[in-house]
């Protein structure tokens, strides 16, 4: 089987570390098969990508097209005409690449690129949509994914909380609700650990100082501020240091933070030298293990929460919104703590309830890399997916073919493998 996967970003997000561990397993279930990804930026994907055999092309998205977004959308007719006439010329670079690579399956990522596999994809050849988000909120988004719904076949949802958001807007199209996962062995108790004080820059914590970090892009919803304002909150015989883990990844105008922003805040709130920025890590397993508690602080419902997962899989204790698809995923009390979003008073109490008490952040963190080892491991994926390609591809396809086809890309695309 070939199956050509569509994703907007190269550097690292929730839904690109999904997209890894996608491929990873996959490729280790089914070796035979012949993948390409197509992306629209260059990135650490793309090697992590041709590292797993993956075939790999990179399609940079004109700035029109880039940019456009629902905080762009309402910045009046002009941008979004630039950027319509953006996205016809980008689907129809897609569409010749499509039909060069002639792949029995279309599995798209982001809403750029559902919308263009709609647009693009070959007669009859089956499209999965894999969203990763809530639509419903989106406005633009939604709407256009209302208008293409019927060019797809299948929504593969990553939490139950998005399946039912789908549903609502889009009720004839069919959803499998698919748990991500992770890789177990990578992100493990055992490995190597960073010196995240000097990766932050910062002079070395005090004997006895707890670490507690929050891992993220720089998106505006994951909740920097409320990380931020619950460590001002924290009594002051708790020795905690924070750190922020992460960076900005999108293109999108208006989605996320800047660092120089994020320093303001940190400044503001009196708490410099008690915060570290780290900027984005090689290896987030070996950051997570650095850290004594691993916080998740969306604001808004999480659709899923890879952070969750990855820290439970370290064997950590995690502190999570719980909201959402992130409720799903985690025993409040058992495997993780909750509160509610933006609630930084709540946040406040349950960082301190960790850093006093050793026992509980080992309990805790035990019980977790249980439930990571038995629900949100690659070979479960694995599964479940490629019987979702079995479903579509129906009995008549041609799985053994001779050969691979010379592909052309679109104008401005490179090739990273061939």
């Amino acid at each position: 089987m070939r199956i050509a996967y569509l994703n907007p970003c190269g550097k690292w997000g929730g839904a690109e570390t999904s997209l890894r561990e996608l491929l990873a397993s996959v490729r280790q279930a089914e070796p035979s098969w012949e993948l390409w990804l197509l992306l629209a930026e260059d990135g650490p994907l793309a090697r992590i990508a041709e590292e797993l055999g993956v075939r790999v092309a990179v399609v940079p998205f004109p700035p029109a097209l880039a940019k456009l977004g629902d905080a762009a959308s309402s910045g009046g007719p002009w941008p979004l005409l630039r950027a319509g006439i953006a996205t016809l010329n980008y689907a129809r670079g897609l569409a010749r690449w499509l039909r060069q690579v002639k792949p029995d399956i279309i599995h798209t990522n982001g809403f750029k690129m559902h919308l263009l596999g709609a647009r693009a994809r070959p007669r009859k050849t089956p499209l999965v949509w894999h969203i990763h988000d809530y639509v419903g909120s989106r406005r633009l988004a939604g709407r256009l994914l209302r208008w293409l719904g019927g060019s797809c076949n299948v929504a593969v949802v990553n939490s139950n909380s998005v399946a039912s958001d789908v549903q609502r807007l889009l009720p004839a199209l069919r959803t499998v609700t698919i748990y991500n996962a992770i890789d177990v062995e990578r992100f493990s108790p055992s490995g190597a650990t960073i010196d995240l004080d000097a990766a932050a820059g910062l002079a070395p914590a005090g004997e006895g100082s707890i670490r507690v970090g929050l891992v993220a892009t720089f998106a505006r919803w994951k909740g920097h501020q409320v990380f931020l304002d619950a460590l001002t909150r924290l009594p002051s015989d708790v020795p905690v240091r924070g750190y922020i883990i992460g960076g900005p990844i999108y293109q999108t105008d208006g989605s996320q933070w800047s660092l120089e922003e994020l320093r303001q805040k940190v400044e503001g709130l009196q708490l410099t030298g008690k915060v570290g920025f780290t900027g984005f890590l090689d290896d987030p397993a070996a950051a997570m293990r650095s850290l004594d508690v691993i916080i998740h602080a969306s604001t808004a419902p999480e659709p899923f929460g890879m952070v969750i997962i990855e820290g439970m899989a370290c064997g950590k204790p995690v502190i999570a919104s719980q909201a959402g698809g992130a409720a799903e995923l985690f025993v409040d009390g058992k495997n993780a703590l909750g509160y509610p979003p933006g609630d930084a008073d709540m946040l406040a109490g349950q960082i301190t309830r960790l850093a006093r008490d050793p026992d509980l952040r080992h309990r805790i963190g035990e019980a977790a890399r249980a439930t990571a080892e038995r629900t949100y491991q690659g070979q479960r994926l694995a599964q479940e997916l490629t019987a979702v390609y079995r479903d579509l591809s129906g009995a008549g396809i041609e799985l053994a073919r001779a050969g691979t086809p010379h592909s052309s890309l679109p104008k401005g695309a490179s090739r990273r493998a061939g």
